[in-house]
């Protein structure tokens, strides 16, 4: 009798890749940004030298990235959550507007 090969690790096990510093850093900004005094876009700009477009650019980025959730699943998630709320309230105003 032959004993059948089983992988051992899938792509869906495998650790995730490890965060640069620039992506530990726009989550951290993101985690607490409302205990900065002043704008959110003006710590944006001093602590991480990014326009703000370009800040929520990485930041959409990152949450669909596996090693962004290994840093900080409570934060990516919260965002995940947000980031599909907007999206469905924006389709609903373009199904009523479509409608009307």
């Amino acid at each position: 009798m032959t004993a059948l090969a089983v992988p051992t690790e899938t792509a869906n096990t495998a650790a995730p890749s490890e965060l640069d510093e620039r992506a530990r850093a726009i989550l951290d900004l993101e985690r607490g940004w409302w205990r900065v005094a002043g704008a959110k876009e003006d710590a944006i700009r001093e602590r991480l030298d990014l326009s703000p477009s370009r800040y929520y650019e990485l930041l959409g980025a990152l949450l669909d990235d596996e090693a962004a959730m290994a840093h900080d699943p409570m934060l990516v998630r919260r965002l995940r959550r947000l980031r599909a709320a907007r999206q469905r309230s924006r389709a609903q105003r373009r199904t009523v507007a479509e409608a009307g």
